[in-house]
């Protein structure tokens, strides 16, 4: 069944209820990779309250990337075996508390056609408030339905993407994927088989389970973290990077980061496969 346009411009919720414990901070920061290294204290702050002496615990901005996990606007129509993350887009209004009962609106904002041999974009927002009806997070997000497209929608109006410098990076750091980071980072929300079945991956046309998107989101998170964030989740305020391939668990990812004033632009590539897996990304900070 083609996706119904324009009919799923209309698709929202509003006031969903969800909440979060530190258990669910310390999994997601986990399953980015923090925390390999026991004697890092600058990482051990974000998976570890240290309960015999009490430290505050902090939280990876892009956090917010599952802190509603499940906020959809609606059921649409579409090939979920070759459905893939495009985007990732966070502004952060406020610091993520370590525990919150919130609510989420969540609507469709955009639906592109490339062609019916190329699939579709769809690009939702879910505004994340806290009690008091304050935004703590908007997210942005751009799903690429791989076989999806010729539906008859616009090819274009999209955002343009943030351009990266061209000179040589400021900074570059390489940071390894366990091979079983996946099965790890699937616990905070994201249960896709793509990413933990040999044979489901196979059949989505990949050689072997893939890492999540949003896994390799929360990297590019870690690198600006730990380059020109000062481990302080409260100076980002902006997130945002486009998926151009695949990481497979076991592989080595290396970003580079460009800074500009408040802005850290950032680009990151597996190395061994001359790939680049991640482009046109952007923090903006404090």
């Amino acid at each position: 069944m083609p996706i119904d346009y324009p009919a799923v411009l209309d698709l929202k919720t509003e006031a969903a209820p969800y909440s979060w414990s530190d258990r669910e901070v310390m999994l997601y920061a986990l399953g980015i990779g923090m925390g390999s290294d026991p004697l890092n204290e600058n990482e051990l702050q974000f998976v570890n309250e240290a309960f015999a002496t009490p430290k505050p615990l902090k939280v990876v901005p892009t956090f917010a990337s599952v802190c509603v996990w499940g906020a959809r606007p609606g059921a649409i129509a579409l090939n979920r075996l070759m459905v893939v993350d495009g985007e990732r887009d966070i502004i952060f209004h406020k610091p993520i508390p370590v525990a919150a009962s919130v609510t989420a609106d969540a609507r469709v904002c955009g639906v592109y056609d490339k062609g019916k041999e190329k699939g579709a974009i769809i690009q939702n927002e879910v505004v994340v408030r806290d009690r008091e009806g304050d935004k703590i997070v908007t997210i942005l997000s751009s799903t690429f339905a791989r076989g999806d497209g010729g539906f008859g929608g616009p090819s274009e109006g999209m955002p343009e993407p943030h351009q990266v410098p061209r000179r040589a990076p400021d900074r570059s750091l390489d940071i390894p994927i366990r091979p079983d980071q996946a099965l790890i980072y699937r616990l905070s929300g994201d249960r896709n088989p793509l990413h933990s079945d040999a044979g489901f991956a196979r059949r989505a046309g990949f050689p072997k389970p893939i890492l999540h998107g949003l896994c390799t989101y929360g990297l590019t998170c870690r690198a600006v973290l730990q380059t020109y964030g000062d481990y302080d989740p409260s100076a980002f305020q902006r997130h945002r990077v486009r998926f151009s391939a695949p990481v497979f668990p076991g592989e080595i990812v290396t970003i580079n980061l460009w800074k500009d004033g408040n802005s850290i632009s950032f680009e990151a590539h597996v190395r061994d496969r001359q790939v680049a897996i991640a482009k046109n990304g952007q923090t903006v900070l404090r």
